[in-house]
C-alpha cells in the first residue's frame, strides 16, 4: 500500500557544519541528532512543533550535546541499544535490522559501524530519506575512527543498495571538500567537475549541498565507485579488488 501522509523534511544548520534532521508528519516531529539544541528549538517554535521523538547515529557529542535541552519531559529519545552507554539515555533502544514506526512513517534501522562500531543509519522508504549520520556522507564518507575499511566499505555498500532517488541526509557540510578530494583523483572527470560547479554555486549563496540524491553519490562518490574501472585505474589498482580500492582511496582522503 502507498503511504500517502504528507512529510515535511528540514535541514537545520548547527554549530560551524552539522546538520541536525527535522522530520514531520501526522502531527509528531522526530528530530535525528542535535548537535546543539538553540537552532533547532528555534525551527520547531517557527513551526509550532515540538520534539516528540529523538533519534540519533551515533555518540560522538557534535551529533548529541544538544539532546538534553531540546528534549522534553515526554519526548522519547531512540538509538542502537549496543552504544547506550555512550548515548544520551535512551527511552527507547533500537537495534540494527529493526523497524520501528513513528509519526506514522516506517524508519528501518541499518548499522552502519566504520566511523564509529556502535554507528546507526535509518531509511524512511516512505519520506525517500536515509539519514546516515556521519556513514556515507555528501560526496565521502566518514574516517574510520574505530571501525575497519572491511567494515565502512560494507555499510557503504548496503546503502548503495538502496532506491536510487533516496535523498542522503548526512550530518555535515562538507561537500565541497570532499569534492577536491574526488578531483585529485580524478580532475577531468566531467561528472565530478559538473558537480563542483553545482557545489560551489550553492554554497556562494549560502546553500546548503545536502540533501543528495543516492544516484548522484553513485556516479560521484569514489567511496561508491572502488568498481569503477577509471577510479581503479587513476589509483593505479587497474582490476583490483573493490575493497583493496576502497582502502587506498580511504587512506589517501586521511592525508589529503
Amino acid at each position: 500500500m502507498t503511504n500517502t501522509t504528507p512529510v515535511i523534511w528540514l535541514a537545520v544548520p548547527c554549530l560551524q557544519d552539522n546538520y541536525s534532521w527535522v522530520v514531520h508528519a501526522k502531527d509528531e516531529t522526530i528530530v535525528f541528532d542535535v548537535p546543539e539544541a538553540a537552532p533547532v528549538a528555534a525551527a520547531l517554535a517557527e513551526r509550532g512543533w515540538h520534539a516528540d521523538h529523538i533519534v540519533l547515529t551515533h555518540h560522538h557529542a557534535d551529533h548529541i550535546q544538544g539532546v538534553a535541552a531540546l528534549a522534553g519531559p515526554a519526548t522519547r529519545i531512540w538509538g542502537n541499544k549496543a552504544d547506550a552507554a555512550r548515548l544520551p539515555p535512551l527511552t527507547d533502544p533500537l537495534w540494527p535490522g529493526a523497524t520501528v514506526t513513528l509519526a506514522g512513517l516506517r524508519i528501518e534501522v541499518l548499522d552502519a559501524p566504520g566511523h564509529t562500531l556502535g554507528h546507526v543509519a535509518y531509511h524512511l522508504p516512505e519520506a525517500g530519506l536515509a539519514i546516515t549520520g556521519d556513514s556515507l556522507m555528501s560526496w565521502g564518507c566518514g574516517r574510520l575512527f574505530e571501525g575497519t575499511p572491511a567494515q565502512m566499505f560494507d555499510t557503504l555498500t548496503r546503502i548503495a543498495a538502496l532506491p536510487a532517488d533516496t535523498l542522503i541526509c548526512s550530518g555535515h557540510e562538507y561537500t565541497e571538500a570532499n569534492g577536491r578530494f574526488a578531483l585529485s583523483l580524478e580532475p577531468d572527470h566531467p561528472a565530478l567537475r559538473a558537480r563542483m560547479a553545482d557545489v560551489q554555486a550553492l554554497r556562494a549563496e549560502g546553500r546548503p549541498t545536502l540533501p543528495v540524491p543516492l544516484s548522484l553519490e553513485r556516479a560521484t562518490n569514489p567511496f561508491l565507485r572502488s568498481a569503477d574501472p577509471l577510479l581503479q585505474a587513476a589509483l593505479g589498482l587497474a582490476e583490483a579488488d573493490p575493497l583493496a580500492v576502497f582502502t587506498e582511496a580511504r587512506a589517501r582522503k586521511d592525508r589529503f
